[in-house]
């Protein structure tokens, strides 16, 4: 694999990464919203990854290499059945004084966000490590 080819993947990862982490905090944010236009509670979201050959400019010039990056294949909401609390006195209670609020755990939520930004550091981390090794490599052929 190229060097390019390993900055290609990097950034892939980075793209997926900030997205995944996007949909957390919005999954976060939305934790206590009982009314949505679409109506009923906030549906939490997830990332789906999917792998993407990562193809280049460069990967002509360099053995026609194509290495495997990832992708946001698609983002799916959970379809469980809202968390019921009694609340006579919200505006979304039902007849019984149950109000439906979004079925997700914060302290889950802050845990996969950790994981998403170390993710997204450990790309960042590789990213610099291919600079550095064509940094060296120019200062080579000088």
């Amino acid at each position: 694999m190229s060097l390019f080819s390993a900055l290609q993947v990097s950034a892939s990862g980075l793209g997926a990464q900030r997205t995944r982490a996007e949909m957390l905090v919005e999954n976060m944010a939305n934790a206590e919203t009982t009314r949505t236009p679409e109506g009923g509670p906030y549906k939490r979201k997830d990332v789906v990854f999917a792998t993407q050959i990562q193809a280049s400019p460069f990967s002509a010039v360099f053995q026609n290499e194509l290495a495997t990056g990832v992708t946001v294949d698609q983002i799916v909401e959970d379809n469980r059945d809202p968390e019921m609390r009694y609340q006579p006195g919200h505006p979304d209670a039902n007849a019984n004084g149950y109000v439906a609020f979004p079925r997700l755990n914060p302290a889950e939520e802050m845990v996969d966000l950790l994981n998403s930004s170390r993710s997204y550091q450990a790309n960042v981390s590789a990213m610099t490590a291919v600079k550095d090794m064509l940094t060296h490599s120019i200062d080579l052929l000088k």
